[in-house]
């Protein structure tokens, strides 16, 4: 279950949502990275909170633009969060969908991908315990989890999946957000494990994705004027943004109807983890969503 990122709201409202996912019997709380909005919440402190708040579940990331962060000190906050959750904590890493929140932050526009795999690289090391600086201190905390803290990428093309399948621990896939088609799931899935074999690797990559979901009173309009608001582009439009716009066989994950739709299509098409994106800060819909799929 998500949190309302990308929603105004305050303290009690976010408080409200960790204790109700922190309930169950969800698995994970997760959380999503922007910078240019008048009311995104800023991930790390976020987190932070999350993982004192919560005694249980697995704290997401889905995911965070790392091109545009320091590596070193991006990894100090995760680390500290990871002791903060007791080891709780998988990151979910990727170029971002948004230049100008690279140009609001004084980032580079190019080499993104390049940059990610540096950047990926330096975190590891500084979890690992290497300085950063030769003959000094090495960053700390430790991280809790052995090996560091799992990493999942979010990517969706055979280049970017090559490139993750060389430090990623799995797949988060970007493309389906509005609209679930289990055979195309299912054979990206594929895919992504044949990228993990390509390069070498023997082990079963995680695969997960996330699902906007609307289940007020008119859902559909409740998910419409939410992609509206963050996108500035109605769920019809055409255009090179795809998941906007409803594939043949895709399902529109809006009302009780279009939730059991999609859940059912992520568990058809192989997926380890389906996160679920709110279309309102109402924590009231977390027991909606409970309702619906009887959980």
């Amino acid at each position: 279950m998500g949190l309302p990122t990308h929603f105004s709201h305050g303290r009690e409202t976010e408080l409200a949502w960790y204790r109700k996912i922190d309930e169950g019997p969800w698995d994970s709380l997760a959380t999503w990275d922007r910078v240019l909005s008048p009311v995104s919440w800023s991930v790390v402190p976020q987190l932070a909170a999350a993982a004192v708040m919560t005694e249980r579940v697995r704290l997401w990331t889905d995911v965070v633009a790392l091109p545009m962060r320091d590596p070193v000190l991006f990894a100090k906050d995760l680390a500290t969060i990871d002791v903060l959750s007791c080891g709780r904590l998988t990151l979910g890493v990727g170029i971002g969908a948004w230049d100008e929140d690279y140009v609001a932050v004084g980032s580079p526009l190019q080499k993104k991908r390049q940059r990610m795999d540096a950047a990926v690289l330096a975190m590891r090391q500084v979890w690992d315990q290497v300085p950063p600086v030769e003959g000094h201190h090495p960053v700390g905390p430790v991280p809790t989890q052995d090996g560091g803290i799992p990493l999942v990428a979010g990517v969706y093309g055979p280049k970017a999946l090559a490139r993750a399948a060389k430090w990623a621990d799995g797949v988060s896939d970007p493309a389906h957000s509005l609209h679930f088609d289990p055979k195309e799931l299912a054979a990206q899935r594929a895919r992504v494990v044949e990228a993990w074999r390509a390069a070498g690797r023997t082990e079963i990559p995680d695969f997960s994705a996330p699902i906007w979901f609307a289940l007020g009173k008119d859902p559909q309009e409740q998910l419409r004027e939410h992609v509206m608001d963050f996108w500035g582009r109605d769920v019809g439009d055409e255009g090179p943004d795809s998941f906007l716009t409803a594939p043949t066989a895709g399902t529109l994950n809006c009302g009780a109807a279009g939730l059991l739709a999609a859940v059912d299509a992520a568990r058809d098409a192989g997926l380890d983890e389906l996160r679920l994106i709110p279309t309102t800060a109402d924590p009231e819909e977390i027991d909606r969503a409970r309702e619906v799929l009887g959980i």
